[in-house]
This record gives C-alpha cells, sequence and structure tokens, in this order.
C-alpha cells in the first residue's frame, strides 16, 4: 500500500522523538529541582523508574492513536489529544510511583516538576514534527466506488491539503454505464500522473473494468481496497460492504480459543476485584437512591446476551418510580456512570464481558433484527461494560429506536467483532478510562 512505509517510517520517528524529548524533560526536572547539572547519583536513581515509565508512556501514546495515520497527517486535535493522554499517563505515574516501592523515588516533588516539563516538551515536539513529517505534495490518487462511503471518504482525505494522498478524480460505480472506460478512467490516471487507485473490489459492477485496472499495474500505479481504507479512516465497516459474502469472508462463529480463554480470565479477575472494591460505594449509592424517593435501590431489565439468550441486567435505579423522568440522584450517577457498578458482577457470573457490544433490551433487539440488516451478527460474541461503538458511535439511540442511527451504530460493533483482539480489548479499556476521566462517555 502507498503510504505503509511512509505510515511506518514517520510513527517511528515520532516514537524516538517522544523518547527523546521524554528524557530531557526528565534531565531538566533535575536541573531545576537540584539547582544545577544532576550528578552520577541521581541520574542513576532516576533513569531506571522513569525508563520504565517511558515504555508504558509510549504504549499508551500508540493506543490513543497518536501514532495513527490521521495524526500523522493532520495536526487537528493534536494538542488536546496529547493533554487528555497526558492526564491518563500522570495517573499511571502517580499509581506505578507510589504503589510500586521497588520503583519508588524521592522526593515526589521531582515527579509533579517532570508531569509539567514533559506536557510543555511533547506539545513542542508534536508542533515541530508536523513541519517535519509533512509531505511537500501529497499523491495524485483517483478513487472508484460508489454510495454514501465514497463521498465520505473522499471529502475526509480531501478537505485538508495535509493529507498524504488527494483525489485528483473519482468514479461512481453505481454509474458505470456512462463512462469511457479507457479515457475517463485510464486517462486520468496518465493526464493526472494518478500514483494510488482506491477502488471498491467487491462492488457488482466491478468485473468490466479489472482489464483496464490490470495493465496499470506496469506504470507503478498502487492500488487499494477502498473498504480497508475506509475501515482505517473511520474504525468502522462501510455498511455497503455488507453482503452476505463480506461475513463468510470477515466473521467466523469459531471461537478464538486462546484470546477467549485469556479474556474470560482477565473478566473474572478484574470484575472481582473492582466488584469488591466497589461494595465500599454501595451504602452511600444505596442511601441517596432511597432518600430521594424511598424506592427500591436498584433497575432491573432483560437484555440479549450471546447466541440470543436473555440474561437480567442490574443497575442502580436513576428514573423515577413512574419511569418516567431521571431523578437528581440519578442524573448524578449516570454522569459518573456510578449506576452500572452493579454490572461488574454480571462480568464474574459470564453473562457480561469487559469490552463487547452494549447488550440491547428484548423488544428493541425485536424491532431491530427487522429494520436493520445483519443487526443478529452482534449477537455471535459475549456483550460487554463498554465496546468500541459506544466509544467512537456518534448519537446513538438511547431509549428510543431508531434503524437508522442503530445502522451506524452496528459499523462499529461490526469492525470490532471482525478486528476482536487483546490488544483491542486494551484499547477500549483505555479509552474508556480516559472518556470517563474527562466525562465524555457514551
Amino acid at each position: 500500500m502507498y503510504m505503509t512505509f511512509k505510515g511506518v517510517r514517520d510513527a517511528f520517528i515520532l516514537a524516538l522523538g517522544d523518547l527523546i524529548f521524554l528524557y530531557g524533560a526528565l534531565w531538566m526536572t533535575l536541573f531545576v529541582r537540584y539547582g544545577g547539572l544532576p550528578d552520577e547519583k541521581i541520574l542513576d536513581a532516576h533513569l531506571i523508574p522513569f525508563s520504565t515509565l517511558f515504555v508504558i508512556w509510549i504504549i499508551v501514546f500508540y493506543i490513543a492513536g497518536l501514532y495513527e495515520r490521521p495524526i500523522l497527517a493532520l495536526r487537528v486535535n493534536v494538542s488536546a489529544l496529547i493533554f487528555e493522554t497526558h492526564i491518563v499517563n500522570s495517573a499511571l505515574s502517580l499509581a506505578f510511583f507510589y504503589f510500586i516501592p521497588l520503583f519508588s523515588i524521592s522526593p515526589k516533588t521531582n515527579l509533579v516538576i517532570f508531569l509539567f516539563i514533559s506536557l510543555i516538551a511533547l506539545l513542542g515536539w508534536r508542533a515541530a514534527s508536523y513541519w517535519l513529517l509533512r509531505s511537500r505534495e501529497p499523491a495524485p490518487a483517483f478513487l472508484i466506488a460508489s454510495g454514501d462511503e465514497m463521498r465520505e471518504l473522499r471529502d475526509e482525505v480531501n478537505k485538508d491539503a495535509r493529507r498524504r494522498i488527494r483525489f485528483v478524480s473519482s468514479v461512481d460505480l453505481e454509474k458505470i454505464g456512462g463512462v469511457d472506460l479507457q479515457n475517463d478512467i485510464v486517462g486520468t490516471v496518465y493526464s493526472e500522473e494518478v500514483k494510488v487507485v482506491v477502488v471498491d473490489l467487491h462492488h457488482k459492477n466491478i468485473k468490466d473494468l479489472l482489464p483496464h485496472l490490470y495493465n496499470l499495474i506496469f506504470s507503478n500505479v498502487r492500488f487499494v481496497d477502498m473498504q480497508r481504507l475506509y475501515e482505517e479512516f473511520f474504525r468502522r465497516v462501510p455498511l455497503s460492504a455488507l453482503q452476505y459474502n463480506w461475513f463468510l469472508e470477515n466473521i467466523s462463529s469459531a471461537p478464538k480459543n486462546s484470546y477467549e480463554i485469556v479474556k474470560r480470565v482477565i473478566d473474572m479477575v478484574v470484575g472481582f476485584i473492582l466488584g469488591t472494591v466497589s461494595l465500599l460505594f454501595y451504602p452511600f449509592l444505596a442511601f441517596f437512591i432511597w432518600m430521594e424517593d424511598k424506592g427500591p435501590i436498584f433497575f432491573s431489565q432483560e437484555r440479549v446476551g450471546k447466541k440470543n439468550v436473555p440474561f437480567v441486567l442490574h443497575k442502580f435505579r436513576t428514573m423515577d418510580l413512574e419511569g418516567e423522568r431521571t431523578t437528581k440522584v440519578g442524573g448524578f450517577l449516570r454522569s459518573l456512570h456510578l449506576d452500572e457498578i452493579p454490572q461488574l458482577w454480571s462480568v464474574v457470573r459470564g453473562d457480561l464481558s469487559l469490552i463487547g457490544p452494549r447488550p440491547e433490551m428484548v423488544e428493541m433487539v425485536k424491532g431491530y433484527e427487522k429494520g436493520v440488516p445483519y443487526y443478529n451478527i452482534r449477537h455471535l460474541i459475549k456483550p460487554g461494560l463498554s465496546g468500541w461503538a459506544q466509544l467512537y458511535a456518534d448519537n446513538p439511540p438511547k431509549f428510543t429506536m431508531s434503524a437508522e442511527r442503530t445502522a451506524h451504530k452496528l459499523s462499529y460493533d461490526l469492525y470490532y467483532i471482525k478486528n476482536r483482539s487483546l490488544f483491542l480489548d486494551l484499547q477500549v479499556a483505555l479509552k474508556t478510562v480516559k472518556h470517563l476521566l474527562m466525562n465524555k462517555g457514551k
């Protein structure tokens, strides 16, 4: 793929720069703290623990997306993303040095100074790296696809000149009958010196075009699958790609044995630890819920789980006794997601996983299975406390049914089901923590 080498190269440069500036921030911290050049003893006392910490930081940066192609190509919201990621890393650093005696440093003031200096250093480095890594001119590209996804991808790529490719022309495969294949496509490729052709190879109308595209290989034109590029940009599956053959190629009902076993162990261990710790809050939450209207503490509802098997999901009650409005206490609980604490025990029991598509109500599932194509595929795996769609889907329906918004949400669920792994689960977990800290949970 055209961007692969440059993307890997630039990601490596960014990561290396991050490390250099982190070590620079550490040296500056010691200089400020001790009023001069740090001696060998002071350096040795800080180098090993901070080096271990820097590895964790780089992993968090990667999970947060700071080395992804959209970040490499654009400077949009990078500063905000670095700041948000710095909050997560600061929390990890505090836990690292306060709760792991082996890596403890003294005094702790050094850590506070370092967190401030490192933030300034990283922001400065990323501002400089934009000018260092930006392409002088994006490579001309040709887009051959159809529908809303084609227009969405074209607009996303072309809306900023700092992208690595720029679509100079496009052809709608739904209107291929009126296109002069040789002149309108091949001729344009040569006249515009196109280096990359992004094409929907799964479209029903692509067959007649393939011989013409084949000949372009000998002109060093690179081909990129449109559906794959769309997934990379938007982190969801294009809905136009959803046909039976897509599911046969990409989704399998056969379990990923090692992944499923490890994931279940993690669910039980983490769910039990968090569930046990959360019991400390139960008396206080129960008291405030009961004091507002003397009603029940918990709310229970049947949801659809793996393989369409229903289970009962428990929450702290947030609605009034008539179920018509959110109570004052309930609004507070929802804002911090404290109403979902009892679901940790559903994770321990095995009804839920920590990570997976959010479970829907039984009646809504019946409606969506009729109105949203392939909706039932999301029940192929166990639902979760948090999920890919919960983090990224815009305006997902919650209490009312919407086939259109649910189809959009399904495209994210399918991305997760297709690509699920322990690493992707870790991404969701860390980003969920970030969203909760920033009060952005959906």
